[in-house]
C-alpha cells in the first residue's frame, strides 16, 4: 500500500506527500554548509536577505542616541571580517586588512585600554551618541563628552574610521 495512503487520514496523506520534500530540502541545505571560503550564494528560491554570519566576534560596538535615535550595531570578527547593521536594516559587510586588524588588535589589547572606565565619566551631551564596546565579556560605555584616548583608538581603528553613527 503507499505510504500517503497508510496513514488512513487527510493529515497523513499531506505528510505523506510533503515529507520527501522536506527530507529533500534538509540534505540540500547541508550539503550546502560545507564551503567555508567565503559568503554562499543564496539558496534556490530564497531572497539573500538572511542576516550574515560572521565568524567568532573579536569586539562589538553598538551605537545609540543621537538626534536621529540610530540604533547600530558592528561586529569585527577574529578573522577581520565585520558587519554592520544600522536601526532602518540596512546590513554592510566587509574585511579588514591584515594591518588594518593589527591596529585594531593593538588598540584593544593596549594596557590603557584595559584601563577606560566601564561607565562614562563626563557628562551627558544632549542629543549625544552612547557607545558600548564589548571585548572579552567587558563592556565599555561611552558618551561624546570626555572619552579616553584609549577608547579613541579602538574607535579610529575599527572599519570606516569608527563606530557607526549614520541613521
Amino acid at each position: 500500500m503507499d505510504a500517503a495512503v497508510e496513514y488512513g487520514t487527510g493529515r497523513g496523506r499531506v505528510w505523506g506527500a510533503v515529507l520527501p520534500g522536506v527530507v529533500a530540502a534538509l540534505v540540500l541545505g547541508v550539503g550546502g554548509c560545507a564551503a567555508a571560503d567565503g559568503p554562499a550564494a543564496p539558496a534556490p528560491g530564497t531572497s539573500g536577505t538572511a542576516e550574515p554570519r560572521a565568524s567568532a566576534a573579536l569586539v562589538e560596538v553598538a551605537v545609540s542616541g543621537g538626534f536621529a535615535g540610530v540604533d547600530n550595531r558592528l561586529a569585527v570578527a577574529e578573522d577581520g571580517s565585520w558587519t554592520s547593521r544600522s536601526r532602518s536594516g540596512e546590513v554592510r559587510t566587509g574585511r579588514m586588512t591584515a594591518g588594518e586588524l593589527a591596529a585594531l588588535r593593538a588598540a584593544l589589547e593596549d594596557p590603557a585600554y584595559a584601563r577606560v572606565p566601564e561607565e562614562p565619566s563626563g557628562r551627558t551631551v544632549a542629543d549625544g551618541f552612547r557607545y558600548t564596546v564589548t571585548y572579552h565579556d567587558r563592556a565599555v560605555v561611552a558618551g561624546d563628552d570626555g572619552r579616553p584616548a584609549a577608547l579613541q583608538r579602538v574607535f579610529d581603528a575599527l572599519p570606516g574610521g569608527g563606530p557607526p553613527t549614520a541613521p
